[in-house]
């Protein structure tokens, strides 16, 4: 009932509004000042919030280490790689998720500050994605047992930090958990799908504005960001959450799809009348905190014994 109340309130009220905005000059600020406010949802109690700012390599790694009461970093670390269609989104807007996620699996989170379009589009943000992972990895915590975890534009800088790690036959993370990614940049199917099922909030002319800002002067068709290519049989195994109203469905099942012709381990749930993201909505739709909850259990148990494919 909450999930069949909160799509319906979205698609009143919050689709109308999306459908006319444009992610530029000042209003882009507004934007991102109104979805900073997601920020004051409480965090579970017991929480430590740690900032991190260093230098390492070329770059800068900042964002925020979440650790849950019980969290263990012996049983592993999540790099955690927000969404916000690669030009909203900020640990205080993500803060609430990922701390939840760190109680589910009993790792801290690294919740990555990474650099956001359109003042800085690719490949800046998946950049900074890699040298979070590498800076893991100096700082000791040994490969399989760092995770990623992503949402929505998110999941496209964590599937583009797996390809090109596979490329380069580096030393892969242990796990890969993603809500709702979007992952196709040229957004092909999602007028189709839109038509098909109307998404409560997210339209695909906003869709197609955030990728194009993103990839800059590359342009979305450009093949470093064609994160479907390259060979995917050195994957971790993956768990991929997805709401199913999203216009955005199809880019789960491709990404499925193709884990599992390479022989991948990957889990897809398509959790049916749950909206973009629906996991963050957990003070809400119950659903979301179980599927945080399944979320933290598929890391766990990945970590402590890999999952054949």
């Amino acid at each position: 009932m909450r999930a069949r109340a909160l799509a319906r309130y979205l698609r009143a009220c919050a689709r109308p509004v999306a459908d006319r905005l444009r992610f530029g000059g000042a209003q882009l600020r507004v934007v991102r000042e109104a979805y900073d406010t997601v920020g004051f949802t409480p965090l579970p109690r017991g929480t430590k919030v740690h900032a991190v700012s260093e230098q390492h390599g070329d770059g800068q790694v900042t964002g925020v280490w979440l650790t849950a009461r019980d969290a263990d970093e012996s049983a592993g670390v999540v790099l955690y790689l927000h969404g916000g269609g690669f030009v909203l989104g900020s640990p205080r807007t993500h803060r609430h998720l990922a701390a939840l996620l760190s109680q589910a699996s009993g790792m801290p989170v690294l919740l990555l500050d990474y650099r956001r379009a359109p003042e800085h589009p690719y490949p800046a943000a998946a950049d900074d994605a890699l040298a979070a992972y590498q800076w893991l990895l100096d700082q000791g915590h040994p490969a399989d047992k760092v995770v990623l975890a992503s949402d929505s534009a998110g999941g496209h800088l964590a599937a583009w930090l797996l390809r090109g790690l596979a490329r380069r036959r580096a030393a892969m993370p242990g796990a890969a958990v993603f809500w709702s990614p979007f992952l196709d940049l040229t957004c092909s199917e999602l007028d189709a799908r839109d038509a098909e099922c109307r998404d409560p909030y997210i339209p695909p002319v906003r869709a197609r504005e955030v990728a194009a800002l993103y990839a800059g002067s590359f342009g979305v068709d450009h093949p470093g960001l064609d994160v479907f290519r390259g060979p995917k049989r050195r994957w971790p195994p993956t768990l991929v959450q997805v709401g199913g109203t999203e216009c955005l469905l199809a880019d789960s099942r491709r990404l499925a799809d193709v884990l599992a012709a390479a022989g991948v381990h990957c889990e897809l749930q398509v959790w049916p009348g749950q909206v973009h993201v629906f996991p963050a909505f957990y003070p809400i739709v119950p659903e979301g905190r179980l599927a945080i909850g399944q979320a933290g259990v598929f890391l766990r148990e990945v970590v402590a014994r890999p999952l054949a494919a």
